[in-house]
C-alpha cells in the first residue's frame, strides 16, 4: 500500500490527469535543499518553515572520475555528510520533524565537466560494471526511503542517454525498487528529453528538470516570460495527458543573471551581471502559467543551503532564491495553498 501521509496530495493528483476539471491542491512547493558538508541542525530549518514549503529534495550524491572509468562511488567517508546515507537520513528526519514532507533525489557527478546526460560507455564490460553500481547505489537509497516513510523517490536525474540505450535495465530496476520502496516513484528528466524518455508508464510522475529557454530579452517582463512558455507548455500537458500522470518539476528556477530565460541551464559563474529582477519575473511567470492547471503537480526550486543568512544576496547572481526578492514572492505564493 501507498503511505498514507501526505497521501491526499497524491491521490488528488493522481486523479487529477485522468480528470483534467479537478483541481490538484496542495501543490507540491519545494526546496532542492543542497547537501551540507556538517551535520544539519534543526534552527537552520526555520527559514523554510517561514517560506512556507511542504516539501524539500535530499540529495545525496555519487561520483565517476570519468566515463573511462565507470565506477561509481557513493556513502564514502571523503564526501560530505549531507551527501551520505547517514547524513541525508538524519537530515529526513529533522525535515518531518518540521511537517516538511522529502523528495529523495539520487544525483550523479562526473569528472572532467561531462554532463550526465550526455553519458555513454564503450563497451558492454563496461556497462554492466556501471549498472551493478548504479544499481546498488539506487537500491541503498530506495531502502533509506522505505524506512523513513519518504513521500517520493526519484530514481536518477538526468540520465537520457543511459536509459535510452539500456532500458531494460531502468525497467528491472523499477521492478527491483518497489519491492523495497512502497511510496511514489519518479525520475527526473532533462526538459529536452522529457518527451523522448521511455518510463512514465512505470512511474508515479512525469519528472521534469524544468530549464526550458522562455526569452531572448535582457529582463524579461512577466508577460514575455509567459509567451515563451507556450509551446513547452502544451507539449507537457499532452505528455500528462498520454500517459494519464502528472507533470512534477523535480527542478525549475533562474539565476539573478541577466538573459536568465535565454538559457536557464547555464551554470557558468562569470556569466552576466546581477538581475534581481528578470529572476523574480521568471519566477512569477512561471508560477501564473503551471501552478493552477489541474495537470500540474508542483515542483522543487533550485537551490536551497542551510546556512540561510550568508546565501545568496544582493550582490548573488547564482540559482537561490535565499534573501532576494524572489523569496518573497516564493513565500506569497506558497502559503497560497
Amino acid at each position: 500500500m501507498k503511505y498514507s501521509y501526505f497521501g491526499f496530495l497524491i491521490v488528488l493528483l493522481l486523479s487529477a490527469c485522468q480528470a483534467q476539471e479537478v483541481s490538484t491542491t496542495p501543490k507540491i512547493n519545494g526546496v532542492s535543499y543542497v547537501a551540507s558538508r556538517d551535520i544539519v541542525e534543526e534552527n537552520h530549518l526555520q527559514p523554510l518553515v517561514d517560506l512556507g514549503v511542504n516539501f524539500a529534495a535530499v540529495m545525496p550524491f555519487a561520483f565517476m572520475r570519468s566515463t573511462e572509468e565507470p565506477r561509481l562511488i557513493f556513502n564514502g567517508e571523503h564526501q560530505w555528510y549531507g551527501e551520505t546515507y547517514g547524513g541525508a537520513g538524519d537530515f529526513i528526519q529533522l525535515l518531518h520533524k518540521k511537517n516538511i514532507q522529502v523528495m529523495l533525489k539520487p544525483h550523479i557527478w562526473i569528472g572532467r565537466e561531462t554532463f550526465t546526460g550526455d553519458m555513454l560507455l564503450d563497451s558492454e564490460e563496461d556497462w554492466k560494471q556501471f549498472e551493478t553500481d548504479y544499481e546498488r547505489y539506487i537500491l541503498l537509497y530506495a531502502k533509506l526511503a522505505q524506512e523513513n516513510k519518504v513521500a517520493v523517490f526519484c530514481m536518477g536525474t538526468e540520465l537520457f542517454n543511459f536509459v535510452n540505450a539500456r532500458t531494460v535495465f531502468w525497467e528491472q530496476l523499477i521492478v527491483k525498487v518497489k519491492k523495497i520502496y512502497t511510496g511514489h516513484l519518479t525520475y527526473a528528466e532533462n526538459w529536452d528529453k522529457v518527451g523522448a524518455n521511455p518510463l512514465w508508464a512505470s512511474l508515479d510522475f512525469i519528472g521534469v528538470d524544468a530549464y526550458f529557454p522562455v526569452s531572448e530579452e535582457k529582463t524579461p517582463s512577466v508577460k514575455q516570460a509567459r509567451s515563451g512558455w507556450k509551446v513547452h507548455k502544451n507539449k507537457l500537458s499532452e505528455l500528462s495527458e498520454d500517459f494519464e500522470k502528472p507533470i512534477l518539476f523535480t527542478e525549475y528556477g533562474y539565476r539573478s543573471v541577466d538573459y536568465a530565460g535565454r538559457e536557464p541551464w547555464l551554470t557558468d559563474r562569470s556569466t552576466g551581471g546581477v538581475n534581481l529582477q528578470g529572476q523574480l519575473n521568471l519566477t512569477e511567470a512561471l508560477f501564473d502559467e503551471f501552478w493552477d492547471e489541474p495537470w500540474f503537480a508542483g515542483g522543487f526550486i533550485w537551490k536551497w543551503h542551510h546556512d540561510h543568512e550568508n546565501s545568496g544576496g544582493a550582490e548573488n547572481n547564482r540559482f537561490t532564491p535565499q534573501n532576494k526578492p524572489v523569496q518573497e514572492f516564493l513565500k506569497k505564493r506558497f502559503n497560497l495553498n
